[in-house]
């Protein structure tokens, strides 16, 4: 509700997309995780965007940090392998989110010492 008046879904996403960096494509991958049977948690004490479970926090630890980038984006590979090594000392596996329009590819990495 926005005084008296009811709020439209549009409305409300069009608001957030002017708030939050990447929302779309946060949502997106929330939303389509969810839709999969996921439970995930803001991954920021962790240096991603989401941690996923299978059961959900205090069910179960999260055995993957989230990471999402829009297609377009730009990073720095050394992102990743900070990432990588955060979420390797505390038994996660790293999966990398990548946004095209409505299309997410997802990439798990896992730490591999030769």
């Amino acid at each position: 509700m926005h005084g008296s008046r009811k709020v439209t879904a549009e409305e409300l996403m069009s608001r957030a997309e002017k708030l939050v960096e990447r929302f779309r494509e946060l949502y997106l991958v929330y939303k389509d995780l969810r839709d999969k049977g996921f439970v995930l948690r803001r991954g920021l004490k962790f240096g991603c965007d989401y941690l996923v479970y299978r059961y959900g926090p205090g069910i179960d630890h999260a055995p993957y940090g989230l990471q999402v980038y829009r297609s377009y984006d730009s990073f720095d590979p050394i992102d990743i392998v900070r990432m990588g090594r955060l979420l390797h000392s505390v038994r996660k596996k790293l999966i990398i989110a990548v946004v095209d329009g409505d299309t997410i590819k997802y990439t798990l990495y896992t730490w591999w010492k030769p």
